[in-house]
């Protein structure tokens, strides 16, 4: 599989929605914390998992909590 034309339709039926999903999950929570949101979309859109798992990691920050607790 050199090229997108050897790729199956089927491959295609499914990367393509779980692309838009991430993207478009990624804009909502990037906005919400003010973190880039265009950046994170794009990046999400173009490849998978790799831009969750960095946002998580790098933007959300999980084992840090906050000071008000």
């Amino acid at each position: 599989m050199n090229s997108p034309e050897e790729v199956p339709v089927w491959v295609w039926l499914i990367l393509i929605p779980i692309l838009v999903v991430q993207g478009t999950g990624l804009f909502i929570h990037a906005r919400k914390s003010g973190r880039f949101p265009w950046l994170w979309a794009l990046w999400g859109f173009m490849n998978v998992p790799m831009p969750t798992l960095v946002y998580v990691l790098f933007a959300v920050k999980p084992w840090r909590r906050s000071k008000s607790d």
